[in-house]
């Protein structure tokens, strides 16, 4: 599964012990959002629930600084 930098860091942010556990606490803070990073969200969130949890495991995310 290929994620934008973007999306990346977002999950990086919100990275917890498996990738349900990832995506609870990316849709937790869905309302507090504004419209972009809320897009920005739905879309990372669509690709974590198209990804197995093996695919997540063995996914390296890295926070990219600017």
């Amino acid at each position: 599964m290929y994620f934008t930098v973007e999306e990346e860091n977002l999950i990086c942010m919100y990275h917890k012990s498996d990738r349900l556990r990832t995506a609870g606490a990316i849709r937790a803070v869905l309302p507090e959002m504004n419209e972009d990073m809320a897009a920005l969200a739905r879309q990372s969130l669509d690709k974590l629930e198209a990804m197995s949890d093996a695919d997540f495991e063995a996914q390296r995310f890295h926070f990219t600084g600017e």
